[in-house]
């Protein structure tokens, strides 16, 4: 669909969602429909791009065979992405345009940010509130001039372009490190929100790594694939959203998730990351780490994070045996992130939390 990449092109990816839905309702055209239009547009925008003439941009879209509504998305999913830019990666491309769905676009963004830590790639995150194409219109495929997709592909298409190393997420004109990023809005086409200041793993990116370094780099995350996809193929990360109920309740329903030998617990606590006293609830937590199982504590609150000021959160940070992995002020996307990439690179919960531990104090806190 283009000219050969070279280093400098952009490798684009089409993963379906709202971006490339048509019809009533709506829902993900299949790729023989939908790239050849999504080309098109490419292929009329970057002729017209900027100083073209003297500098051409390359660009190709990469053969991608999971193409379906975000919200079926799967870390066996997750984990083909991840493969699919390894290998582009291999091919000679440094940068990156995802087109997925919104229901999981900030979990997908941050995952990708997990992943590809340590490197100078470029990845940019996108996709739309409203569909490409009009579906008012059922007699041809027409460009909805009233969609936001277009100019959120373009923008993202400029900033993979820039080719500043790390992953993020550009959205309604604005862009933010992935794994700051929440989705605020259900409808509204500003519907993400995040942040500039950010620590692992968007400070862990780097413009100065060698051809030998980066060679290293390839040769050791290819070695790992295998790995990582049979750790994730199966990945089990459970979540427990507390609401104010009596402690033997919560105890009784984090036994009943422990039944089902989950890989990690995420716990949406109250405030700053508040749960509730009793020995039943330590009781569970204390049977979490025998059985292996990592458990998060983050706050509902979509702001702020977690901290210790409070007796009913400080608890669960002195309860040294337990080993609850604080979450500072992670969003809860970036904390699943973390968790899913842990679970696929580390072979046990204890290297997972030590690496965890690593990961969370070089994490700055943001108001």
């Amino acid at each position: 669909m283009s000219k050969s990449i070279t280093k400098s092109g952009i490798g684009i990816i089409y993963a379906g969602g709202t971006f490339g839905s048509y019809g009533k309702p709506l829902a993900s055209l299949n790729a023989d429909i939908f790239l050849p239009v999504l080309s098109q547009i490419l292929q009329t925008h970057f002729a017209t791009y900027p100083n073209h003439a003297h500098d051409p941009v390359d660009w190709r879209i990469l053969d991608n065979d999971v193409i379906k509504d975000s919200s079926q998305l799967t870390p066996a999913d997750f984990a083909h992405f991840y493969q699919l830019i390894l290998q582009a990666i291999a091919q000679g491309i440094r940068q990156f345009v995802v087109l997925t769905g919104t229901d999981t676009l900030s979990y997908l963004a941050a995952f990708l940010a997990e992943c590809f830590a340590g490197s100078h790639i470029s990845i940019v995150v996108t996709g739309a509130m409203r569909p490409l194409l009009d579906s008012n219109v059922l007699t041809d495929y027409l460009i909805d001039a009233q969609s936001d997709a277009t100019q959120n592909l373009f923008d993202a298409c400029k900033l993979a372009r820039h080719g500043e190393p790390g992953v993020r997420v550009c959205f309604s004109g604005e862009d933010w490190p992935a794994q700051t990023v929440q989705k605020i809005h259900s409808h509204d086409l500003m519907a993400f929100v995040g942040h500039h200041r950010a620590g692992y793993p968007a400070n862990s990116y780097t413009s100065k790594i060698t051809q030998a370094q980066h060679q290293l780099w390839l040769e050791d995350r290819l070695s790992q694939l295998p790995q990582v996809f049979d750790s994730l193929s199966h990945a089990n990360i459970a979540t427990l959203y507390l609401t104010p109920v009596d402690t033997h309740l919560l105890a009784a329903r984090l036994d009943n998730l422990l039944s089902e030998k989950p890989d990690a617990i995420i716990i949406l606590a109250f405030g700053a990351g508040n749960v509730p006293y009793a020995e039943s609830i330590k009781n569970q937590l204390l049977q979490a780490k025998k059985q292996g199982c990592l458990v998060a504590v983050t706050t509902q609150c979509a702001y702020g994070g977690v901290s210790q000021a409070y007796e009913a959160g400080a608890w669960l940070a002195q309860l040294a045996q337990c080993e609850v992995l604080m979450t500072g002020r992670l969003t809860l996307p970036a904390i699943f992130a973390r968790l899913l990439w842990l679970i696929g690179s580390y072979d046990t919960p204890a290297r997972r939390r030590q690496r965890w531990a690593h990961c969370l104090k070089d994490t700055h806190t943001v108001a």
